[in-house]
């Protein structure tokens, strides 16, 4: 199965989990990029990986019209119900893909993208894809959880997110994130980095893990050196582990 397939999967047999998620539906990112937006009311946006909706559902009050898009229907159908149930009309449901979007240039005067990108086989092709959208001088919103610059917690981080999440690609270093923007030919205007603490059990629950599954990553996770533990801020107790740590980053970029 590739990862495409993966992803379809996992997010159609988790949809209201995504929806209800407390990690996903609220969040000091969610409101900073809100803050940092500078949405117009006459603005048309492209809400891409929309997920549970959340970052449509935050925007379809400030701006003309939002397209939220997602590569799962079942996905959709869950934002759908979220997002017309708080008595939003100006939102349309489109299926596709991040990496090929079915929108003719220049549509869209902003383009958001809220913890989605590390499940994007080719992070480049995204981003390339949200230039061709925007209208010139519009504006792309990122933010996704962040790889550490030093390779060895990179390597630690995106393992356990790997094996809790089949459909996780990467999450990505803030400097190979810069790279890529700038050569796609963005500007960087923003830059903003939140911690964010995970709860183990309902972290692992969303993924529906197995139960083998889930022993085999704690086993990982208490058995890494204790420089890993430390930086990861890994809270055990009795043998659980109970919580962690790792970083998102909001990106704010101008075509």
């Amino acid at each position: 199965m590739d990862i495409k397939a993966r992803v379809q999967e996992q997010f159609g047999k988790n949809a209201e989990k995504y929806v209800s998620s407390p990690i996903n539906a609220k969040g000091k990112d969610l409101e900073q990029m809100a803050k940092i937006s500078n949405a117009g009311a006459n603005d048309r946006l492209l809400d891409i990986a929309t997920g549970g909706g959340h970052t449509a559902n935050l925007f379809a009050p400030l701006v003309k019209e939002v397209t939220a898009l997602d590569l799962t229907s079942e996905i959709l159908e869950a934002a759908k119900t979220f997002i017309e149930g708080n008595g939003y009309q100006n939102v349309s449901f489109i299926k596709g893909d991040a990496e090929n979007l079915p929108f003719p240039k220049e549509s869209f005067e902003a383009v958001t993208c809220r913890i989605a990108p590390h499940h994007f086989p080719d992070l480049q092709a995204f981003i390339s894809e949200s230039y061709r959208v925007l209208a010139q001088g519009g504006t792309l919103l990122i933010i996704d959880n962040t790889a550490p610059e030093k390779q060895e917690y990179d390597e630690f981080y995106n393992d356990i997110e790997k094996r809790r999440d089949h459909s996780h690609f990467r999450a990505w270093k803030k400097s190979e994130w810069l790279k890529f923007l700038e050569e796609a030919g963005f500007k960087i205007e923003q830059m903003h980095v939140f911690k964010k603490t995970f709860s183990f059990d309902s972290w692992c629950s969303r993924m529906q893990m197995k139960i083998e599954e889930k022993d085999q990553l704690i086993r990982k996770m208490l058995e890494s050196p204790s420089h890993l533990k430390r930086y990861f801020g890994v809270r055990e107790q009795s043998g659980k582990i109970q919580e962690f740590s790792g970083e998102a980053v909001l990106i704010k970029a101008i075509k």
